[in-house]
């Protein structure tokens, strides 16, 4: 590598180990996947008190999507948006996961309210979220195949029925 890469390398942003970057405003952290639960906690320690949202994403059309910092872009990504009510400030951070091994550690302990948005970004992405005190689905049926919000999943269709007209 030469001076000039070592140079910018050494120039990026990082908070807790994981690259940091500004999206509209907003702090980013890309933390990997065995960095998410410390740093989520460590961000609980300086103040981010709440987790707002906690989902999923599929970038099945996106395989040659570039993140940056030398991350390594997966199938499936998991963002968590945190607030810091006290302080009045927002983060994300932001984890890659590998459609070969979509596994999460649960947030549970740390934000006890992740417990419906897990269950949620299961049932829709088909991310498991290992350490979660109920993890089945919550929108679809027990018995449904498959995960509604990937982007490989079949539409399907319902025909609609209109009063009075000709079916």
């Amino acid at each position: 590598m030469s001076d000039s890469a070592d140079t910018m390398e050494n120039a990026v942003e990082t908070q807790h180990g994981c690259p940091v970057q500004d999206s509209l405003g907003q702090r980013v952290l890309h933390a990997s996947r065995d960095q998410y639960v410390s740093v989520i906690k460590a961000l609980a320690d300086e103040g981010y008190e709440m987790c707002v949202d906690l989902t999923g994403v599929d970038y099945l059309a996106m395989p040659q999507r570039t993140i940056g910092f030398g991350i390594q872009a997966e199938r499936f990504e998991v963002a968590v948006n945190l607030l810091s009510l006290s302080q009045r400030k927002r983060i994300r951070v932001r984890v890659q996961v590998p459609a070969d091994d979509c596994t999460m550690p649960t947030l549970f302990d740390i934000h006890p309210g992740t417990e419906a948005h897990e269950r949620e970004t299961f049932d829709m992405f088909g991310i498991v979220f290992t350490g979660h005190p109920d993890m089945t689905r919550i929108l679809m049926p027990e018995d449904w195949d498959g995960h509604p919000l990937r982007k490989d999943y079949s539409q399907g269709s319902i025909p609609v029925q209109f009063k009075g007209a000709n079916s």
